[in-house]
């Protein structure tokens, strides 16, 4: 069972690579694509990949669970575009991600508020530890005037943070009744569709585009889309999604790294400082599990985390 655990982290870890590099790589194609019709391209492409994974099984699909996976798909479809339209207006690539991150700590508030589940008292450290980060980087790049000016694209992002918390309360929901596969597959179709047609009604398509681009687009949508979900929906079938949780909050720290050496991006002090108590509330949030793995670190229960 170690093994299998080892082998669910590592794929985990390569799942948050490929996910940071989406931010690279979506950066680049928003160059020659509108924000929304490249979020529509993307998506649509990626789940026909999904969907031709899923084979015979698409049999099985009832109306019922369509129904499940739409709801979970439209909610997906807003953040997606919350996202995208931040990172077509953000300045500094690394710094969003850490805001964007914050839907995991949003997560449990929303579970509590919204669906009137108890929370673990470690919401009530992390919330505001998460809540002084962001900020701090709306205060600008070196804080010396002190006053809280968040730019657009910061609130775009964190837009879509309480809609991917909102969408990860229902997914989590969701998986229970549909296969996580099939449920991927429908969330990134709807991305697709409902982006797609908001492009169609608000943005200005171009005429041509250009080879650079056309790859960026792709890489997009089967590497940073396509593969990352396989390699993801096969890693949490090796171990619980408790057990790959503290890996999967590792991406804006790759998403930085990249922004730093494709994008050649440096982090002010109060950068660093606002980010540095993002990633302090994820780690806050994650708390128990990152117990018990140091636990299961040190041989002290082999069980399931």
């Amino acid at each position: 069972m170690d093994n299998q655990y080892l082998k669910a982290d590592l794929l985990l870890l390569l799942v948050t690579v490929l996910a940071a590099l989406g931010w690279i790589f979506s950066k680049e194609a928003l160059g020659g694509l509108p924000p929304l019709l490249f979020i529509g391209t993307r998506f649509l492409l990626a789940s026909v990949v999904l969907f031709v994974a899923g084979g015979k099984r698409w049999a099985g699909l009832t109306i019922a669970q369509f129904r499940i996976s739409a709801r979970v798909g439209v909610l997906f479809a807003m953040a997606m575009m919350l996202w995208i339209t931040g990172l077509h207006h953000a300045s500094h690539v690394g710094e969003g991600a850490f805001i964007a991150s914050l839907g995991t700590v949003l997560v449990p508030v929303v579970a509590l508020l919204i669906y009137r589940q108890p929370q673990p008292r470690v919401m009530w450290f992390a919330l505001p530890v998460a809540v002084v980060g962001f900020a701090t980087l709306a205060l600008g790049r070196d804080g010396s005037n002190m006053q809280f000016h968040p730019e657009v694209g910061q609130l775009y992002f964190l837009a879509a943070a309480l809609f991917f918390a909102i969408q990860m309360n229902e997914a989590g929901r969701a998986v229970q009744q549909v296969p996580a596969l099939m449920l991927t597959a429908i969330q990134l179709l709807f991305v697709g569709v409902l982006g797609m047609t908001a492009s169609y009604f608000t943005e200005q398509w171009p005429t041509e585009i250009s080879l650079n681009i056309t790859g960026w687009v792709l890489a997009s949508a089967f590497i940073a889309s396509s593969l990352r979900f396989l390699i993801q929906t096969h890693a949490l079938g090796l171990a619980p999604v408790s057990h790959g949780a503290m890996i999967l909050t590792l991406e804006p720290v790759w998403v930085a790294l990249s922004a730093m050496f494709w994008l050649g991006e440096t982090m002010t002090g109060m950068q660093l400082v606002g980010c540095g108590l993002i990633f302090s509330a994820l780690m806050i949030n994650r708390w128990q599990w990152l117990l018990m793995l140091f636990g299961r670190g040190f041989g002290q229960g082999k069980g399931r985390v």
